[in-house]
Formats: structure tokens, C-alpha cells, sequence
């Protein structure tokens, strides 16, 4: 009988449409792992939020045609990746389902499906490399809640060091470098979604994972890719008034223009293009660029369906079904991380 795998590919989500911007903000800000106030509080306050934002978001969307392309480019890496998969080994029926956390298809849907599928085993794969509580954890702790259905299940927690991951990356800095001419002097920007700092301070591993996905990149880089070059790890999409992850990615692009060098900005936790891709990056730090008067302003593209990558998440999915319960691909967090989602596992899971 045909071993059939079902593989769960998680990502934030984004709206279809100019009038789903409004109820995917309140998906989003009423997430217990963004907002941790209990309700009825929470669900007030994300009404509040939604609604306060709503207008700026939409024209945000509306720079890409009036919906998230999101729900596109995952589509594509999960027919890739299912076709990868398939001629790894043909004796397994090899599924892939896309479950979306703040906006269709849902995770309950993609559970439906799955169900349908009646698999041996599922796989989760989180589209975020790096592990948060605010990402991978609220997408698995959605999942649990929402399948029902047979199966053996593997979480995959993260993969900052996988090496098809890394091959990506430095293959798409090394591109758009030399596209441009390779100027200089420069400075690589790794720039990452950011988090409130005290999400940090309790144990979340996420910083740590994106400063050790950046330094295997600059070491796939190699010491001589450029001259005069230098790098930086930087965060992002801060929102509200807590203090977040530093140095923003704002602070980073006025501190190259402040040491007389051009910036290349790769985005190092995103694996699509999205908001805060197309237009953070490209059009409001693009236009940050210009008024602080950078040598030059360059923007990596997103990995996308870079074969390096879809081959990791392959080897990322093999390895997965040999371990029970969660694991990451690689040496997964050092010690000292309490919302490491392994802190209690067994040292065995490492060798996903």
C-alpha cells in the first residue's frame, strides 16, 4: 500500500482584496501570541487597531494592486516542492496544503484537506525559517487546535541553517550585486521582521536564529566577494510603543548614509515577496534612501522558488519523517531559550 505524506506549508497570509484588510488586521491583533491581553480586552483592542489602521494598510495594498501576493508566490513553492518530493521518492503519495494564519485558506482548511487526504503521515513545514512564538508557534499551536484527522505528525520548528536556505540567499545578494555593477563602497543589510525586545527577553530564539542565518550567509559569501564591504543584521515593521529589536532597519539605512556607503538590503526572515517586501522595502525605505542621499540603495529579492531552497525544504521534510514530534533541521537553539519549542525534547530530534 502507497505511504501517503501530507506536508503543511505555514505562512502569515495576506488579503484578497482591498476589503479583507480590515479583517485580516483584526486576525492578526487578536492572535493571543501578538497581543497577549485576555479577552475581552484582546478582541477590543484588535477592533481598535484594524480599524485605526485600516485606511493606511489598504493603500498599502493598493501599491500592489489591491491584494497580498502572497497566497501566489506560496502556491508556487508548494507545487515546487511537491514536485521535488515526488521524484525523491515515487513510492510515497507526497501532498501539499497551504495553511494560512490570518487569512484564507485558513488553518481549519487546510486541516479539512488534509483530512480528506487521509495521509500516514503530516509534515508541518513553517515558511519562517527562524522560530518565534509569534510566527511558527501561534501557526502549530492553530494547527493542534484544528486537525483531527490520522496521521503521524512532525513539526519542523526552524531551519536558520539549512543549506539550501543559505545557497539562496547568497545566490540573490551575489545577483543583484553584480547586476548593478557591483558598486562599493557597501554595506549588507540583513533586514528582518522585528519583535517587541521583552519577547526576546523571555526566552523567544528568534534573534538568535536570524544572526546565525546571516552569518552562514556572509560565510557562503565568502571574504573575497567584495571590497570594502560591511554587514549588518537590522529589524523592521515596528508598530506601537514598546521598545523593539535594535537597530531598526531605518537606523541602519541612516547609519550607511552617515559612513558614506550604499546599502544592499536582503530580506533574511521573509521566503516570499509581500508587504513588507514590495513596499517597505522598495518604496518607503527606497524613498528613505533617496532623502538621506545613499550612494545607492539595492534590494535583494525574496528566495521564492530558488531551487537551493526548495531542495532544503525537501531534505527539511525527509529528515522530518524520521523523527517524531518537533524538530528542527540543523543543531536547533542552544541552551537558555525557555520558549524554545524543544526546551523538553529529546537530544535525538537534532538529527532531522
Amino acid at each position: 500500500m502507497t505511504r501517503k505524506v501530507a506536508v503543511v506549508l505555514f505562512n502569515l497570509g495576506g488579503p484578497d482584496s482591498l476589503k479583507a484588510v480590515r479583517p485580516f488586521l483584526f486576525n492578526l491583533f487578536n492572535d493571543q501570541a501578538i497581543i497577549g491581553l485576555p479577552q475581552p480586552f484582546r478582541v477590543l483592542l484588535a477592533l481598535f487597531i484594524s480599524t485605526l489602521r485600516d485606511k493606511s494598510a489598504q493603500a498599502n495594498y493598493a501599491i500592489m494592486g489591491g491584494a497580498s501576493p502572497l497566497l501566489a508566490e506560496t502556491t508556487k513553492q508548494a507545487v515546487a516542492l511537491q514536485a521535488s518530493l515526488s521524484a525523491r521518492d515515487p513510492s510515497v503519495t507526497f501532498h501539499t496544503t497551504i495553511a494560512m494564519r490570518y487569512w484564507r485558506p485558513f488553518t481549519s482548511d487546510a486541516a479539512k484537506a488534509v483530512e480528506a487526504f487521509q495521509p500516514d503521515d503530516v509534515v508541518l513545514l513553517p515558511l519562517y525559517p527562524q522560530f518565534s512564538t509569534t510566527t511558527t508557534g501561534s501557526s502549530l499551536k492553530a494547527w493542534r487546535a484544528a486537525y483531527k484527522g490520522p496521521g503521524a505528525v512532525h513539526e519542523i520548528c526552524c531551519y536558520p541553517e539549512e543549506e539550501g536556505l543559505i545557497e539562496a540567499h547568497a545566490r540573490r545578494i551575489l545577483a543583484t550585486h553584480a547586476a548593478l555593477g557591483a558598486p562599493k563602497p557597501l554595506r549588507l543589510l540583513f533586514s528582518a521582521h522585528g519583535l517587541p525586545q521583552k519577547v526576546v527577553d523571555e526566552g523567544d530564539p528568534y534573534q538568535n536564529q536570524i544572526e546565525r542565518t546571516a552569518q552562514r550567509v556572509i560565510e557562503r559569501l565568502g571574504p573575497d566577494w567584495a571590497e570594502d564591504w560591511d554587514w549588518r543584521v537590522c529589524y523592521q515593521s515596528r508598530v506601537g510603543p514598546l521598545k523593539w529589536l535594535s537597530p531598526s532597519t531605518i537606523e541602519a539605512i541612516e547609519a550607511a548614509a552617515e559612513d558614506g556607503r550604499g546599502v544592499l538590503i536582503t530580506p533574511i526572515a521573509f521566503v516570499s515577496e509581500h508587504v513588507e517586501t514590495l513596499v517597505e522595502l522598495d518604496e518607503e525605505y527606497a524613498e528613505l534612501a533617496r532623502a538621506v542621499n545613499l550612494p545607492f540603495y539595492l534590494r535583494a529579492p525574496a528566495i521564492g522558488e530558488d531551487l537551493a531552497f526548495i531542495e532544503g525544504l525537501a531534505e527539511t521534510v525527509i529528515g522530518a519523517l524520521e523523527v517524531s514530534g518537533v524538530c528542527p533541521r540543523g543543531p536547533g537553539c542552544p541552551t537558555g531559550f525557555a520558549r524554545c519549542p524543544r526546551s523538553d525534547a529529546p537530544a535525538t530530534a537534532e538529527a532531522a
